[in-house]
């Protein structure tokens, strides 16, 4: 199924200054262009040196890249090594066909996972990377350390299946999109995963509302192809949940308070398909957590990592065991 080619290249930080007393040692970043099943994609590792855990694999959103991550890697990086990664089908990876599911991005997940020799992992999977990253706890658990899922559901929102096919409608015979369809999905993108105004205190909003607009309004016509096209014909075509068994392993579950896309109530259910599984909220945010709270989030992913405990924290609701 797979084409073994593991090539790793640039080191993209400068090292740090040397004899400089108090300066944190700079991580070393490697790429690495990986083949599964014929299909090229791209690890980012990212090792400090010290680790105090398993190695942490960050598996992101569908509009979401392996550079997406990168305050997060610097804050996470003095306790673990950490990879993200442009799975075959999203950022700068080969285009992959929507024939291919969730069962094949896992599997490529794990062909990762053993070409970087990283022995067992910690791995987080954020909404499309959640689904992905329950299918990997589900399928290879001899591979994982710990889990954490965040902004997950076990099934599609409605409202976003129904925006998903309108969207796919609007492209043309060559998947292309015109400058006012274009600007009618980043609105609906923009509505769909972040809150309304009103619905609370949510850090970052108006800021982080402006990015996801520029953003999508910038993408090229491949990547409009693959995000839109490709990815929500994945997404209504192949099981986004399957219920098989998860083994018993370290695992939590959480998305911002006011998450308006994968609920609370939706997160809840998730996590009680994990035995042992706790679920939190974040306070003052919605779905887009890692981008509102990006200090809390690595804080609260950080002490899961190294067994430091989570309750009572100021900026998260209290934890709760769905499936105790």
């Amino acid at each position: 199924m797979s084409t073994d080619t593991t090539a790793p290249h640039s080191t993209l930080d400068p090292p740090a200054p040397a004899g400089v007393p108090g300066t944190p040692t700079a991580p070393d970043v490697t790429e690495y262009r990986l083949t599964f099943g014929g299909f090229e994609f791209v690890g980012r590792l990212v090792r400090r040196g010290g680790a105090v855990t398993a190695p942490l694999v960050i598996l992101g959103g569908s509009s979401q890249d392996r550079f997406s991550w990168i305050r997060h890697q610097n804050d996470l990086a003095p306790l673990c090594d950490v990879v993200t990664v442009d799975l075959p089908g999203y950022g700068d990876a080969d285009a992959l066909p929507a024939t291919y599911g969730l069962d094949f991005l896992a599997a490529a997940v794990r062909h990762l996972v053993r070409e970087l020799e990283l022995g067992r992992v910690n791995l987080l999977g954020g909404c499309f990377g959640g689904a992905i990253a329950m299918r990997f706890a589900q399928h290879y658990p001899a591979d994982l350390e710990r889990l954490i899922l965040v902004g997950m559901t076990t099934y599609v929102p409605p409202e976003y299946a129904e925006a998903a096919v309108r969207w796919v409608r609007m492209l043309d015979d060559e998947h292309q999109v015109g400058p006012e369809q274009q600007a009618t999905m980043a609105e609906e993108l923009v509505s769909r995963f972040m809150a309304p105004p009103g619905t609370g205190t949510i850090a970052r909003h108006a800021a982080i509302s402006r990015l996801i607009h520029r953003q999508f309004m910038s993408q090229t016509p491949r990547q409009i192809k693959m995000g839109v096209a490709d990815h929500n014909e994945r997404l209504m075509n192949h099981e986004w949940y399957r219920p098989e068994p998860v083994p018993p392993l370290p695992a939590l579950v959480f998305t911002g308070e006011h998450d308006n896309l994968a609920t609370p109530s939706m997160g809840r259910v998730a996590a009680g398909c994990v035995p042992g599984a706790v679920f939190t909220t974040v306070k003052d945010a919605d779905h887009l957590v890692h981008m509102e709270r990006i200090e809390q989030f690595t804080d609260l992913v950080g002490r899961f990592l190294t067994d430091r405990p989570i309750d009572d924290l100021p900026y998260c609701n209290p934890v709760e065991r769905p499936a105790a």
